[in-house]
């Protein structure tokens, strides 16, 4: 997997991501960059999900702590 830059924020990403699937859809992209560009492409789409992931477990651990709070 390339290093995605881990300052990048998910929204970068996503337009990044959305950027390279329009050159695809659009056949702008060189055959010589093809593989590199699909390869970048999956290692966005690796990160967007793990910053989902990342996220969904933040938000259930506040919410759990907060529904605990609230039974005391």
């Amino acid at each position: 997997m390339m290093k995605v830059n881990e300052d990048l924020t998910y929204q970068q990403a996503l337009v990044e991501l959305e950027n390279i699937v329009e050159a695809l859809e659009d056949e702008t992209i060189p055959v010589d960059e093809l593989a590199l560009k699909v390869k970048r492409a999956s290692d966005l789409i690796e990160f967007c999900q793990a910053k989902l992931t990342e996220t969904d477990t933040e938000v259930k651990k506040i919410l759990t702590y907060l529904e605990d709070k609230a039974k005391k």
